[in-house]
């Protein structure tokens, strides 16, 4: 099945490992076979990585965009989400974390990464967290309510 993209101006993508930008107009493309596509929107960089929910994605998203190294982001995932899911008690939440680790068990990463954006909204609902505002001097954005 074809995924069709509608780029804004200037959007970037990641097209298997291709960092694509579009240009100063509207574009549609329609991607025919099976490929990593992750929208800028989507990509998290390493200094963003600043929450136990983010410490779960970014490992997924590494195993979609480079399987050649999935073994090593694997290992960091099965951390992060087994830390993750002894310190939250909300069944729904828990749910969804089952639910993410079967998507990447069955390899099915850019799954899992739905599921896990899931995550942040409950956690930024516990954690004293602003997306894009930096930690005070004392780390004011703690874990608080898990």
């Amino acid at each position: 099945m074809p995924l069709k993209l509608s780029l804004k101006p200037n959007e970037k993508f990641v097209l298997n490992g291709a960092v694509i930008q579009n240009g100063d107009r509207r574009a549609t493309l329609v991607v025919q076979n099976q490929a990593a596509i992750l929208r800028e929107k989507e990509i998290l960089q390493a200094d963003e990585v600043t929450t136990p929910a983010r410490r779960i994605y970014f490992p997924i998203m590494m195993m979609y965009l480079d399987p050649e190294h999935t073994e090593t982001y694997y290992e960091d995932f099965v951390v992060r989400m087994t830390e993750f899911m002894n310190a939250v008690t909300n069944q729904e939440v828990l749910a969804t974390c089952i639910a993410i680790s079967k998507e990447v068990m069955r390899c099915a990463h850019y799954k899992a990464l739905i599921h896990a954006k899931k995550l942040f909204a409950y956690e930024e609902a516990r954690l004293n967290y602003v997306p894009g505002v930096p930690e005070d001097a004392e780390g004011a954005q703690q874990f608080a309510g898990y």
